[in-house]
């Protein structure tokens, strides 16, 4: 949500709050803009959801710091999705170099990863167990497990998440 500062704010009245947290009560927009610059703040709007809308008096600067460092943790390109990354039993040594590199990066690069192994048959699911073993040990520099080996009917599987 964005803030809405100052004259960004287009209510007729708010509902004011001074800097120090003193209840100011209801006034005209304008005279809570005009107090703000005599104070040297910012006029910051709380909540849309009422009316009139409770507004505070914030120091200068102090409003849209905030509202940055909110943006920087909320945003929505932040959210990481699990990487999926699918292997067989019977894979090759260059194949498994390649899949562990791509799963290494993911994690070092902040993403949880998901390493999964399809299973053809009810006999496989040791092995699957075992190259999910080693690949978690192989990759433990860079991510721990955030779950154990899960061994179902057709696969096998195990989440890493990033150190950091």
């Amino acid at each position: 949500m964005a803030v809405l500062m100052n004259e960004q704010i287009k209510a007729s009245e708010v509902l004011l709050t001074g800097i120090d947290g003193e209840e100011l009560g209801v006034m005209p927009r304008d005279e809570a803009l005009a107090l703000a610059r005599r104070h040297k703040a910012d006029l910051v709007c709380l909540s849309l959801m009422s009316s009139p809308p409770p507004c505070k008096l914030i120091g200068k600067g102090t409003a849209k710091e905030a509202a940055l460092r909110e943006k920087r943790n909320t945003d929505p390109g932040r959210t990481l999705k699990v990487k999926e990354i699918r292997l067989t039993v019977g894979i090759e040594d260059h194949d498994y170099d390649t899949k562990r590199r791509q799963a290494d990066k993911l994690l070092t690069s902040g993403h949880p990863v998901q390493l999964a192994v399809r299973l053809q048959g009810p006999k496989q699911g040791a092995e699957a167990k075992a190259l999910l073993e080693r690949l978690s040990a192989d990759l433990s520099a860079s991510g721990k497990r955030a779950t154990g080996i899960q061994v179902s009917g057709k696969g096998a599987a195990v989440q890493l998440n990033p150190l950091r």
